[in-house]
């Protein structure tokens, strides 16, 4: 889009409770108990979840072969994210599990785990990273919105604030852009399940004064802002009742949504040496340093691997035209300072431990957790050293 082009731009998240993020804190959850007994384990963990019924299926290959209560950790998680009653959707306390999980294929095994030592890319595939000045988070305005709108959803339903409410929920944002920056929201959209009985206009104040002006600053707000309250009318059957859920299938709302190019690859229920998921949160750090650096308001990496190949097979550094340094000389400074390889991108973010399931909902990029390490930004210091940029003459880094 041109920077002088003024634009529309929505993006969408869904809550905890929506039955494919359902699914992906499932496999997270699995991937998880796997990590906590062995750490080096390889797990590709997938869920299905239908009316009354969950599917966990995939490989999982360790060297100690613990046994572990995989019921238990999914009937405890669906607990966990409000499904206590039928009436809800789900109940964790009666739901059918099945538990389809077989060994790692051998041939995959031999790829991966090179003779002498090192690690190759668990697959093929392109992935992607990207930030933007405007949020402090460093993500686009309108995910990060759209995120908050399901997180405070969940946060009046659980303390009880909104007792009505009901786990399953989706939201929308619309942010005017003019020049290439955010200057309002115009639309919300706010579609939330809720208890037998309740009137949509109710519905409607409560949730617009309890959840979406809590969360849209009111300097943000176009003076014609439209909000859509349940626009499809009553929603009282929602989560696997109403929908199925499927791990890996809000790609979208993981990352950054839609504001940059996109992956083929999930993330949950895969363990880090699959860079669909490693590489992606690799790139995001790479990217978010970029930004934090005062390199250029906007950057987009690519990272592209083999199978069973430890470098990347192509990187590619996008500052939109907008960068404050040569592309090449940042190039050469990334491959300096990152290493791009499966086992230097485990070792250095930290991958092996078990933090999988807390990144299943509300986005993977854009919350600065402790377990989060690839939302740091502690190599945008090294960056400008690498490229020079400690003098006075040059832009400073973002505070």
């Amino acid at each position: 889009m041109s920077k002088t082009q003024t634009y529309l731009f929505s993006s969408e998240s869904v809550s905890e409770g929506h039955p494919d993020k359902i699914a992906d804190q499932i496999s997270d959850a699995v991937l998880d108990a796997v990590l906590s007994q062995d750490p080096e384990a390889k797990v590709a963990c997938e869920t299905l979840i239908t009316r009354g019924h969950v599917i966990a299926a995939g490989e999982i290959r360790t060297s100690s072969s613990p046994s572990l209560p995989l019921s238990d950790i999914i009937r405890s998680t669906i607990k966990d994210i409000g499904y206590t009653d039928p009436a809800f959707g789900l109940d964790y306390q009666d739901c059918d599990i099945r538990i389809l999980i077989g060994e790692q294929s051998k041939e995959i095994i031999t790829a991966v785990e090179h003779a002498d030592g090192k690690i190759g890319a668990g697959d093929q595939g392109s992935m992607f990273g990207y930030a933007v000045d405007e949020t402090p988070e460093l993500m686009p305005l309108p995910i990060s919105l759209a995120h908050r709108l399901v997180q405070k959803q969940a946060e009046v339903r659980k303390s009880g604030r909104l007792s009505w409410l009901r786990p399953d929920a989706k939201s929308q944002v619309t942010v005017r852009y003019v020049e290439g920056r955010p200057q309002a929201v115009t639309q919300v959209v706010l579609s939330t399940q809720h208890a037998p009985g309740i009137s949509n206009r109710k519905i409607t104040e409560a949730v617009r004064q309890e959840i979406i002006e809590p969360v849209i600053p009111e300097n943000l707000r176009d003076r014609a802002i439209s909000y859509h309250v349940n626009p499809s009318g009553s929603f009282e059957v929602g989560g696997p009742a109403a929908d199925t859920g499927l791990t890996g299938r809000k790609i979208i709302v993981d990352t950054y949504g839609g504001s940059c190019p996109h992956g083929g690859g999930a993330f949950s229920g895969k363990d880090p040496t699959k860079v669909d998921r490693s590489a992606s949160y690799m790139a995001r750090w790479i990217a978010k340093n970029v930004v934090a650096a005062g390199l250029s308001r906007r950057c987009t990496i690519q990272i592209s691997y083999a199978i069973g190949i430890a470098d990347p097979v192509s990187f590619m550094v996008d500052l939109h035209g907008e960068g404050t340094v040569e592309t090449e000389d940042l190039v050469s400074a990334v491959r300096e300072i990152f290493d791009l390889t499966p086992a230097g991108i485990i070792a250095t973010l930290e991958l092996r431990r078990p933090i999988y399931r807390q990144t299943a909902a509300y986005g993977h990029f854009g919350r600065e957790l402790p377990d989060f390490t690839w939302e740091r930004t502690d190599r945008a210091a090294d960056l400008r050293r690498y490229l020079g940029l400690d003098g006075e003459n040059h832009p400073p880094a973002l505070t």
